[in-house]
């Protein structure tokens, strides 16, 4: 079981309606493609800022790495956003 936590920057965002937009696409994408769960868990009240958390279970820890990996993928493969930070851990 592991759990990824990344921050990101959206700089052209205006509003917390862009902010959700863009959101909702790296979510729809990590849906899609992956077997995690997500949550938004820090920064909801700011429209330039976020950190999300992805959560999953597999059987090696190879398994989780690989998931997180093309998690972090997806999100820098959008343009609108920058990776400030990212952590990972295994429970």
């Amino acid at each position: 079981m592991g759990l990824t936590t990344v921050e990101i920057f959206i700089p052209q965002s205006q509003s917390l309606k862009d902010k959700r937009q863009v959101l909702r696409r790296i979510k729809d994408k990590v849906k899609a493609k992956l077997n995690v769960s997500y949550a938004e868990v820090d920064y909801q009240d700011k429209w330039q800022r976020s950190t999300l958390s992805f959560v999953t279970v597999a059987n090696k820890r190879a398994d989780v790495d690989r998931r997180f990996e093309s998690v972090i993928k997806i999100i820098e493969g959008d343009i609108r956003v920058e990776i400030l930070n990212r952590d990972r851990e295994y429970l």
